[in-house]
């Protein structure tokens, strides 16, 4: 099944063609490469209004070009929560809109729950998901990410949102480490969450491969997910892992465990404006507790 995030207001994928998609982020436009973009666009006059636009090198990495002058950061909005955004040097803004598919299931799942609910986010970035679930009445979220930039930038959204009062716990930490520390304190969770890279390293220069420690993982976080679990949910942008194999990852993991829930999986993406199509932005697979 594939999940399109077509809530936001702060947000729009105004068009995409030739390999880049030109986006709205507040009152500043950005035009930046999408690899999954391959059909053409007319070059129109929408494009030439780009606030910056960012050029891949082809030796890796890139650069952005200003066109017009605006401030380093700024904020949106998504219905009660608020995040920082800002162009950084690796194309990203600091805010994946997509994943708005993604919390309104959450938000949504959370605060139908008539009981007290612990989540637990990993490679949870700069905390979408964590002010999701703690905006909707999370009784603790806790936030696990290898990068110190990226858990403060967690922390100015957490305030952006007013949600200081919630229980949040910020990790700076290597994921499976963390979950196998759970584990031998005996802590458990209602509901998982994790965004792995396909390749990354932690904090002490641990080595992340999706393809050889996404199963580990999910096994790991089996001991420490809940007797009555609400929702267990992966995403990913990794090239070439296609939804029916996560789906599949999924059954023979927590299907297997947890036999009160259905299982599905497909595409996130973004509706386009101009053409009137939705823009593919990576997979999700998930299990959820049968209501």
């Amino acid at each position: 099944m594939n999940r399109v995030a077509n809530h936001w207001k702060d947000y729009e994928c105004i068009d995409a063609g030739n390999g880049e998609k030109l986006e709205r982020w507040g009152n500043i436009i950005l035009r930046r490469p999408d690899p999954a973009v391959i059909w053409p666009s007319e070059t129109d006059a929408d494009w030439q209004h780009a606030h910056a636009h960012y050029h891949r090198s082809k030796s890796g990495g890139g650069h952005w070009e200003y066109k017009k002058q605006f401030k380093d950061s700024w904020t949106i909005t998504y219905k009660n929560l608020r995040f920082k955004v800002s162009p950084t040097g690796f194309k990203h803004t600091g805010l994946f809109p997509e994943q708005a598919a993604n919390w309104d299931f959450m938000m949504d799942r959370i605060a139908n729950e008539q009981r007290e609910i612990r989540v637990l986010n990993l490679f949870a970035y700069s905390g979408g998901a964590t002010m999701a679930c703690a905006a909707a009445g999370a009784g603790e979220v806790v936030h696990v990410d290898a990068s110190k930039g990226m858990v403060a930038w967690a922390k100015e959204n957490m305030i952006l949102s007013h949600l200081e009062d919630r229980k949040i716990r910020f990790i700076v930490d290597d994921v499976l480490k963390f979950v196998a520390r759970e584990k031998r304190r005996g802590r458990t969770y209602h509901a998982i969450i994790m965004d792995p890279p396909s390749y990354g390293r932690g904090p002490n220069g641990e080595v992340w491969k999706i393809e050889e420690q996404l199963y580990p993982l999910i096994q790991a976080c089996l001991e420490i997910l809940d007797d009555d679990p609400l929702f267990f949910l992966v995403n990913s942008y990794t090239t070439g892992f296609p939804p029916t194999a996560l789906e599949n990852l999924l059954h023979a993991t927590i299907g297997k465990k947890y036999v009160n829930g259905v299982i599905d999986a497909g595409e996130i993406g973004l509706p386009i404006t101009k053409s009137k199509t939705v823009l593919p932005c990576g997979i999700y697979g998930r299990w959820v507790k049968e209501e």
